[in-house]
């Protein structure tokens, strides 16, 4: 069965940094379009950032622009979500997300805590 995994999340201090990645597992995403959606406690879930599925094009929720950075590794099969000068507003659940056409796959999640 196709997977995503998320992995990179944890607890971190305002300001600090964390990087996330995305793998898959059962299959290949080559021509899949990449990103991350968040989803905070009590919220909806949101979009954060999407990569074409050759890299060429990355797009970011504005509340993230200039932070966040996406980028992939197309011979490891890898999307990276570096977040920089994080905010207690980004503490959310982060999940991986492939896309192609009306073709979604989700990763599991991965939690991401920013302290004040």
């Amino acid at each position: 069965q196709a997977q995503l995994v998320g992995s990179g999340g944890g607890l971190v201090q305002a300001g600090g940094s964390l990087r996330l990645s995305c793998a898959p597992s059962g299959r290949t995403f080559s021509y899949y379009h990449m990103g991350w959606f968040r989803q905070a406690p009590g919220k909806e879930r949101e979009f954060v950032a999407a990569i074409s599925w050759s890299g060429a094009a990355t797009s970011y929720a504005d509340s993230v622009k200039g932070r966040f950075t996406l980028s992939r590794d197309n011979a490891k099969n890898t999307v990276y979500l570096q977040m920089n000068s994080l905010k207690p507003e980004d503490t959310a659940v982060y999940y991986c997300n492939a896309a192609r056409g009306s073709i979604n796959y989700w990763g599991q999640g991965t939690q991401v805590t920013v302290s004040s």
